[in-house]
């Protein structure tokens, strides 16, 4: 049985595709973010192959530079001043609809539309499929960076809210694990293995396992390969991700906390969700590379 969708209040799209994004490369109200990031087992650099290759008229994210450099924790969402002159670094302003993409179809252009949405920012999509799909209907491509572009007396970008309601923290989720996810329900995008603790961590401070009451929906499942069968991927279809979030036995009428490694594929969950209608899912922003990594926090192996 699929769980309930609900109706979306959004009236901003959240995936757009291809043929949508070309159409409207000379609207100068559609800002354009390569926002691709790899982990480093991929030996791939984001920026390194936008200087090769991009969508016209692209910026680039960049998800590390932008992050909060004080923590310990890989990219963790910065301080609101911080994002804002980021974000005029690129020639953004408040009235742009922003449209991010990525190298791998789709990883962690998510993160990027999760943190303009977490300041306030609602008029944000991701590229269904980024590059790979773009590339695949045989639309152009360039080389080198495109220059900021200003609009001539539009309203600067300033963060409109604060990301509390986004996101959660270490001591949020001792709570929420301490009352046996009662309050919220936990969902772990890492792969199964990891979750199960029966897969090593791809940082090498972190055990594997997962938290007492969470539940395991690898991202993986959300997506689905390109149809040329290469390795770029879309997200699956609507009922798809219902049939997933059910499977993983995920309540979509309860609050829910996305997690994963280090905050990057639990935006994918995010997304998901809000596909689903749900666009208040939270994301726990250190993930397990701040719990796996710690002492004094219960962490289970086996099923959920």
């Amino acid at each position: 049985m699929l769980v309930r969708r609900f109706s979306s209040p959004a009236s901003w799209p959240l995936l757009v595709t291809p043929a949508w994004l070309q159409s409207r490369l000379a609207d100068p109200s559609v800002a354009i973010l390569d926002c691709s990031w790899y982990m480093p087992a991929a030996k791939r650099s984001g920026r390194a192959e936008f200087a090769k290759e991009s969508i016209p008229g692209a910026r680039f994210f960049d998800i590390d530079a932008t992050s909060d450099a004080s923590q310990d924790l890989p990219h963790m969402l910065p301080s609101a001043g911080s994002f804002e002159r980021a974000v005029a670094e690129l020639g953004i302003d408040a009235a742009q609809h922003i449209v991010c993409y990525d190298g791998a179809g789709v990883f962690s252009a998510p993160r990027a539309w999760w943190q303009f949405r977490a300041f306030g920012h609602r008029g944000v999509s991701v590229l269904d499929g980024g590059l790979p799909a773009w590339k695949l209907d045989g639309l152009a491509t360039v080389a080198g960076a495109s220059p900021p572009a200003v609009r001539a007396g539009a309203p600067a970008w300033r963060a409109t809210s604060e990301p509390s309601g986004s996101l959660r923290t270490l001591a949020q989720m001792r709570t929420i694990v301490a009352d046996g996810c009662a309050s919220s329900q936990v969902v772990d995008a890492r792969a199964a293995g990891r979750f199960e603790g029966s897969a090593p961590e791809p940082r090498a401070n972190c055990v594997s396992g997962h938290m007492p009451g969470a539940r395991s929906l690898p991202f993986t499942k959300l997506l689905r390969p390109l149809a040329d069968g290469s390795d770029g991927t879309r997200f699956a279809s609507v009922d798809e991700l219902d049939a997933a979030f059910a499977d993983a036995r995920v309540d979509l009428t309860r609050p829910l906390v996305m997690s994963c490694g280090s905050g990057m594929t639990a935006c994918v969950l995010a997304l998901a969700a809000a596909r689903l209608g749900r666009d208040d899912a939270a994301v726990y922003d250190g993930s397990w590379a701040e719990w796996g990594a710690r002492t004094d926090v219960p962490i289970v192996t086996g099923g959920p």
